[in-house]
């Protein structure tokens, strides 16, 4: 399983007063995938994936999967579900 560091989102205009995130990637990599094909992989345990803070702590992208809506990434450390994609730069890449 490779460990794989997000740097980047896109995130979808918003709707409803609501944005979600529809893709992640990393320029350095360059690679840019869709939350479909993340959750793919997490779920499949291909890839592990993780955002990085200014301290360099290192928190883990899951799947939450809420009841009849779809799923979404999200991260999550010292056992709390947090908004660190969130905070990250737009992707450039196409």
């Amino acid at each position: 399983m490779a460990k794989v560091q997000i740097t980047c989102i896109t995130k979808s205009q918003p709707q409803g007063g609501h944005e979600h995130i529809t893709h992640a990637g990393n320029p350095k990599g360059p690679w840019k995938w869709s939350v479909e094909k993340i959750i793919d992989s997490i779920d499949s345990k291909t890839n592990t994936f993780y955002v990085r803070n200014a301290r360099g702590d290192e928190a883990y992208v899951g799947v939450v999967r809420p009841s009849g809506r779809r799923p979404y990434i999200r991260t999550y450390a010292d056992g709390v579900w947090t908004d660190n994609l969130l905070s990250l730069t737009a992707c450039s890449l196409p």
